[in-house]
């Protein structure tokens, strides 16, 4: 298929059926109907332009597959939806919002937006990046607008051939120490540890040239997010199916760069020794978050903060203390014993 100069659009008059794909301007990101794994089944996704295999970031219609390649992506009546070989809406983006002269756009950083069609302004009536699925991309939100009370969080794949919802959820809590946690429908499984000002102090945190973590909290907004140093960096997020978080970097063209992964030990397990417990682990023993800075020095300039520490208040039972191996830079617990006078 020939592509016009706006391939990265689409229009009420102007669908993608399967086979056709939207491309970003800078050629970064591309839109359109793919099969996972070693399935048959089709999906509405975002995957990185230029490696191969597809790298997903990104899928619409997670719970509700297409059976064959009659599937097409519109604009109908304001909203994006997808239509199968019924012609029936089987995903919408139902946005509140409707446009008079909606435009879909693919854009540069992989968010897929809904806009009015004379709007230069990032005033979208709705965009992709609002619903993750596995994966946290450059610049993409993960937690919660408190204005509203609207959540971003991540969803694994069932498995690498089901995109559908699997058991784990990476998300951020929003309480006064917010800090990343993974869990399953029924119990908590690991956390990072509260946001302590510059860093969550349950992973360990260094100079690098690659990315640089932020959190952002205040009475609007709570939310975890990254940005790169550099264009020509590839990196980005994930939650697999049995639960681990990993980071892939690598540049424009290929993500056979590092893979890290960001398992957990036992010591990570929540509340694994209970109120005011001390995990030990051993010196022997080491985590993936340690792992983690092991395999990406190849990319990193590492070196830790040199302008002091954050300080993070707590009162109650103290949960998920653990005794770090060497190499591993944790944060100093200093007891205070208060007694309240009438």
């Amino acid at each position: 298929m020939e592509f016009s100069s706006a391939a990265d659009t689409i229009t009420p008059g102007q669908p993608i059926r399967d086979g056709e794909t939207l491309i970003s301007s800078s050629q970064r990101f591309e839109l359109g109907f793919f099969s996972p794994g070693n399935s048959n089944n089709r999906y509405l996704g975002i995957w990185y332009y230029t490696i191969s295999p597809k790298a997903v970031v990104w899928v619409a219609n997670r719970n509700i597959p297409i059976a064959d390649k009659s599937g097409v992506l519109t604009v109908l009546n304001g909203n994006l939806v997808i239509l199968n070989q019924d012609k029936r809406i089987i995903w919408s983006s139902n946005s509140s919002r409707l446009p008079e002269n909606p435009v879909a756009k693919l854009l540069d950083s992989g968010n897929f937006i809904l806009r009015e069609d004379i709007d230069t302004f990032e005033n979208y009536m709705w965009q992709s990046f609002d619903y993750p699925s596995d994966t946290l991309l450059t610049g993409m939100k993960l937690g919660w607008n408190l204005k509203t009370d609207f959540q971003r969080t991540m969803t694994a794949w069932r498995s690498a051939s089901d995109p559908a919802p699997g058991n784990f959820t990476l998300r951020l809590e929003k309480n006064d120490g917010p800090e990343l946690v993974i869990s399953t429908p029924s119990k908590k499984v690991a956390r990072s540890g509260p946001w302590n000002g510059f860093q969550f102090n349950g992973i360990p945190m260094m100079h690098n040239l690659i990315f640089k973590p932020d959190l952002v909290h205040n009475e609007d907004e709570s939310y975890y997010m990254y940005d790169v140093f550099s264009d020509t960096v590839v990196t980005r997020l994930i939650l697999d199916p049995s639960g681990s978080i990993q980071r892939l970097i690598g540049t424009r063209g290929t993500e056979n760069g590092i893979v890290c992964t960001l398992g957990y030990d036992i010591c990570d397990h929540y509340a694994e020794c209970g109120a005011n417990g001390n995990c030990r682990i051993g010196k022997t023993g080491m985590s993936g978050r340690v792992l983690e800075e092991l395999c990406m020095q190849r990319f990193l300039e590492s070196g830790y903060r040199g302008k002091g520490s954050g300080c993070l208040m707590w009162f109650g039972d103290l949960t998920d203390m653990k005794e770090c191996s060497e190499g591993f830079t944790g944060d100093r617990i200093f007891l205070y014993e208060f007694q309240l006078q009438n």
